[in-house]
């Protein structure tokens, strides 16, 4: 195949073995033998060969290369479109998933602190000589100690992070 293409090629181009041996700085019998098929010329040799013969090293091979046509690249569009649009509407979901979490965890701030508020600490008046009332008591109060500490944080950050969800991009 690739011998045939050379010597169609070569023809076509109206050169003779002696003309394209010159451009390629070969002698005459190298282009003699790549058209019996005695020899192949090596990969530099046939990118400089496709290029004297205005053809690409693909077509030089015999292999066909066809130019993507209008509907290809219409239809290759439509495809993209609707990759596009599949990305977009999970990106929706993904935001809104995230933001129903977040408003959740401001609801359940909310909840605990309404409750420690209503429960005024009542931990504070046990008998700590029970060990068991001693136990409870402590994890009670550190719970309340970290809870109040950190759910101001956690609560802004919730804020923000729904404040975020809702801008406009």
């Amino acid at each position: 195949m690739l011998n045939e293409n050379i010597k169609r090629l070569r023809k076509s181009k109206g050169l003779s073995q002696e003309e394209l041996a010159i451009k390629l700085n070969v002698v005459r019998q190298t282009i003699s033998k790549w058209e019996n098929g005695l020899s192949v010329p090596d990969s530099d040799m046939l990118i400089m060969l496709a290029d004297e013969l205005d053809t690409t090293v693909s077509e030089l091979l015999g292999e066909t290369v066809t130019e993507p046509t209008t509907d290809d690249l219409k239809t290759l569009s439509e495809k993209l479109e609707v990759i596009n649009l599949q990305l977009a509407k999970r990106r929706i979901t993904t935001v809104k998933t995230i933001r129903w979490i977040l408003v959740s965890l401001c609801a359940a701030i909310v909840i605990i602190f309404i409750a420690l508020i209503s429960m005024n600490s009542p931990y504070l008046d046990w008998n700590y000589n029970n060990p068991e009332l001693a136990v409870a008591g402590t994890i009670m109060h550190g719970f309340e100690f970290l809870f109040v500490r950190l759910a101001p944080i956690v609560f802004l950050a919730s804020v923000v992070g729904i404040a975020v969800t809702y801008k406009k991009r």
